[in-house]
């Protein structure tokens, strides 16, 4: 009797387990008994993963916080590595997490492993040559973006565009009304959603050049309305603090809800830059686009980026579709202009090319991410 198809899997995150459950669902479609074992989230348990750690172990940010749990860090590693050795699976996949993963990949590869390494670092943002390293502990790269894989058919690396999950996700027309039943908001009403950013560095630097830029264009637009999403308790506690120092007078709608519910609602959408960005051209909403760091690693970001823009809509256009502030120009003085033209004028062009996009990386990423998987081992 043929034993099971085995898949060793590393997911570090939230985002991770939701890719590493689709993945799983689609393998199972032609492979019920496959097994999947490693570190999984409460969704790919769920579907019948073994984790052999909890996911919490991976899930380490900041410079200092990662130093700090580095001993625990590498003990899992070699954990792992032990593990996979000693019971090789038919195929390893790290999902995202390139700083545990690649270098789990590197020494699983070596050891005869065939290794994929599922959503490829921004190499093709900064520090390019981050590529070889990439090369050397992957037999293949799972790509979410188009231009993504031209970066690797430059450098004559492996990999597959699989489209992106978010593309999947979101529906081609999104429903704002709905939105707004759901949200509390008024029908009739010209919102602008206000996105600051989910970590509290980001809120903290972002929030208060946001909140100014609404109090000028409220004086244009005076019966506009602004809504604002807060991941938890602690960034909406952060965003009304700012907000009393800043501009106690204006009037914000803080919901406690989803990115994706409170663009939906909106007619266009002020924000942070980040993968939000993508989300919000998928629901086909106008943006400005704003973002800062500390000064040192805006100097270093500067110093490393390789492309023009910080935007994925921009990047994945290739030109300036939306208008993007970052470092000193995120300033009202900036952004404020920038706001009050995309809420002037007729954006049917703008949501037609973001159509255009949407359709172009709707590729149903889980089952093409597991038909490249089983492609590279036989076994499609």
């Amino acid at each position: 009797m043929e034993r099971p198809l085995r898949i060793g899997i590393v997911v570090g995150e939230l985002s991770g387990d939701t890719l590493g459950e689709g993945f799983i669902k689609a393998v199972k479609q032609k492979y019920p008994n496959a097994e999947f074992v490693g570190i999984g989230g409460p969704k790919m348990i769920a579907q019948g993963c073994e984790s052999l750690f909890d996911m919490e172990e991976l899930a380490v940010m900041g410079l200092v916080e990662v130093l700090g749990r580095l001993p625990r860090l590498l003990k899992v590693k070699a954990e792992l590595v032990k593990f996979f050795t000693d019971n090789p699976p038919d195929v390893f996949v790290g999902i995202d997490a390139p700083d545990f993963n690649l270098r789990l990949e590197l020494d699983l590869k070596k050891a005869g492993i065939k290794t994929v390494h599922y959503v490829s670092p921004s190499v093709w943002a900064w520090r390019p040559k981050r590529i070889f390293k990439i090369d050397a502990a992957t037999d293949l790269v799972l790509a979410f973006l188009p231009f993504e894989k031209a970066f690797y058919d430059k450098y004559q690396v492996a990999c597959e565009f699989v489209g992106h999950t978010l593309a999947d996700s979101i529906p081609l027309v999104p429903d704002q009304q709905e939105a707004r039943e759901l949200l509390n908001l008024e029908q009739d009403k010209q919102w602008l959603a206000v996105l600051p950013g989910s970590r509290g560095g980001e809120v903290g630097l972002i929030a208060q050049p946001f909140i100014e830029t609404c109090r000028q264009v409220k004086q244009k637009f005076p019966d506009i309305g602004f809504v604002v999403a807060a991941v938890n308790d602690k960034r909406k506690q952060q965003f009304e603090e700012i907000w009393q120092q800043t501009a106690p007078d204006l009037d914000f709608v803080i919901v406690q809800d989803t990115a994706r519910n409170v663009i939906t609602a909106s007619d266009a959408v002020l924000l942070a830059s980040g993968t939000v960005a993508l989300e919000c051209m998928l629901l086909k909403r106008p943006m400005v686009v704003g973002y800062k760091v500390n000064r040192f690693t805006g100097w270093l970001v500067q110093k490393l980026a390789i492309t023009e823009f910080v935007s994925l809509p921009n990047i994945l256009a290739g030109e300036e579709l939306v208008k993007e502030f970052i470092l000193d120009e995120c300033d009202p003085e900036f952004l404020v202009p920038a706001v009050e033209d995309m809420l002037s004028r007729n954006n049917d062009e703008l949501i037609a090319r973001f159509t255009e996009m949407h359709h172009l990386i709707r590729k149903d990423a889980d089952v093409q991410a597991a038909k490249a998987v089983l492609n590279l081992i036989g076994k499609e």
